[in-house]
């Protein structure tokens, strides 16, 4: 007998449909073809357990299992629920009416019991645009995949539950565990704004990196708040839209990294790789292809503390994703995208011994150590870097002063409204959201000067020796500095507000 089952595999964060046809037919081995890897190969175990310790019966004849399109690559335990309700259709053990309407997926234990998988809303997404009536899930990604509307989806705790309601016996609806949270509120930030104490430019220089989403870069000895100040940064991003909400899930879902019982995921991200990464771990990749730390951080912050102590291939292969905001990965078997929209935040000493330029402790670094170590982050990656911020050491007499004015309640409502700004700007606009994102057509748009702001400029470029990338970033840091003042032209003061956030062009750090 032959019936057909349907599942999907991933690709990249996308999913394809996947059919499983299974035969039973005179023998008594069992085949899996179409490209199956080894966790694929190795489910006739756990299915075989499983049938047996539910009271179902294995097919004593042989078994073929035919996973198409043949040309794909499958991977992963997922498939081993839909394998079992072929096997049990084919042997009339599971109507066969039903299947044709739903996407199936899940892992087996050897009880029988249903364990949760990665890419459960990618799936969602694939029987939604294929028209499927609905999605049979592991009861512990339920959640996830309730996050897509138009189709029904069925948690299930056992094979048992799933083999009832293909027969058509009823079956309890799981409760829907999504946490909807409203707009975070001051106590829902561990910490505040309003604690760091003396930094007034620098918290000036977050916001601005905020409201316009541009990449950020903190140059200060050890001890002056630079990490302290970027793991704050997160939290005076404005709100995950609902779109965004469904990427960022999407992305952690197929990275098995999503939080399966509270559903959609409604914070930003902030991710913190260490300097001993890989070019995997930092873009994606391997022989069984993961997301890397920069699509982790979409729709979120990327924070490279110490950044001269990534490896040089590390930083330089984060060039095209910060202009593209996606990642293509090309290997022989397989090529794939990755989005990759995220804000780069960067912390490091100014030398190696920390104390360059600093206003009490001498550097006992000579001019050509200093250089040396500068060079370690390339001047292309400097370019594509917005915000060049001097972070200095606070005195003890503001340390020991009570909290200042900038909460983060306060911070994030001045970035909203400049969001609001840039949201109606740029409405009906694909891939532009922000200042950060405009092209060069968009930017001699919206990015006009009077005299007085293209003399300024003008003057910054030859005395300094911008690149035209430069020029570019103090263009839409102006923008978005006038937005931040609700300002519809920027004016000369908010260009030289710009020229003042490129630290690392001038000439007292050249070494």
């Amino acid at each position: 007998m032959l019936v057909k089952a349907f599942s999907g595999a991933l690709i990249g964060i996308s999913a394809i449909q996947i059919s499983i046809e299974v035969h039973i037919a005179q023998g008594i081995r069992f085949f899996i073809v179409g490209l199956a890897d080894h966790a694929i190969r190795e489910s006739q175990q756990r299915i075989e357990s499983a049938l047996s310790n539910n009271g179902f019966l294995w097919p004593r004849f042989r078994v073929v299992i035919n996973l198409s399109p043949a040309h794909i690559r499958k991977e992963g335990t997922h498939f081993d629920l839909p394998l079992a309700v072929g096997i049990l259709a084919a042997t009339e053990q599971v109507k066969e009416e039903r299947l044709s309407h739903y996407l199936i997926l899940g892992e087996l234990s050897l009880d029988g019991g249903i364990v949760p998988v990665r890419g459960v809303l990618s799936m969602a997404i694939l029987a939604r645009d294929q028209e499927f009536k609905g999605i049979i899930v592991p009861a512990g990604n339920y959640a996830e995949a309730r996050a897509v509307e138009g189709i029904e989806v069925v948690g299930a705790e056992n094979l048992q539950e799933v083999v009832d309601f293909l027969n058509g016996k009823l079956m309890a609806a799981k409760e829907n565990k999504e946490a909807h949270r409203d707009k975070p509120g001051i106590s829902d930030f561990a910490s505040d704004f309003s604690e760091v104490k003396g930094q007034a430019m620098v918290k000036r220089a977050m916001l601005i990196a905020a409201a316009g989403s541009h990449n950020l870069i903190l140059v200060g000895p050890p001890g002056s708040g630079k990490s302290m100040m970027a793991r704050r940064l997160s939290s005076i991003l404005p709100s995950l839209t609902l779109e965004e909400s469904l990427q960022t899930t999407r992305i952690y879902s197929v990275a098995g990294k999503a939080q399966i019982d509270r559903g959609l995921i409604r914070e930003r991200p902030f991710r913190t790789p260490h300097h001993s990464s890989s070019n995997i771990a930092i873009i994606g990749g391997g022989s069984s292809p993961q997301p890397g730390e920069i699509s982790l951080s979409h729709n979120g912050v990327l924070f490279l503390d110490e950044l001269p102590e990534f490896k040089r291939g590390v930083l330089e292969v984060m060039r095209q994703p910060l202009e593209d905001q996606e990642i293509h990965i090309s290997r022989a078997n397989y090529r794939v995208r990755y989005p990759a929209d995220f804000m780069l935040v960067a912390a490091m000493n100014p030398c190696p011994c920390g104390y360059y330029n600093h206003p009490e402790k001498e550097c006992t670094c000579g001019p050509g150590i200093i250089k040396q170590y500068l060079s370690r982050i390339s001047g292309p990656l400097l370019d594509r870097i917005d915000i060049h911020m001097e972070v200095i050491p606070v005195p003890f007499q503001k340390l020991s002063a009570s909290l200042e004015e900038g909460s983060t309640l306060v911070m994030r409502e001045t970035v909203e409204a400049a969001r609001k700004v840039q949201r109606k700007r740029f409405e009906g606009m694909d891939g532009v959201s922000c200042n950060a994102r405009m092209g060069s057509i968009l930017r001699n748009k919206f990015c006009l000067l009077d005299r007085a702001g293209s003399l300024l400029i003008r003057q910054a470029m030859e005395r300094l020796g911008l690149s035209a990338r430069a020029y570019d970033r103090i263009l839409k840091v102006a923008r978005t500095i006038a937005d931040v003042e609700q300002s519809e032209k920027i004016s000369p003061s908010h260009v030289a507000e710009a020229i003042s956030y490129r630290n690392l062009d001038r000439d007292g750090w050249s070494g």
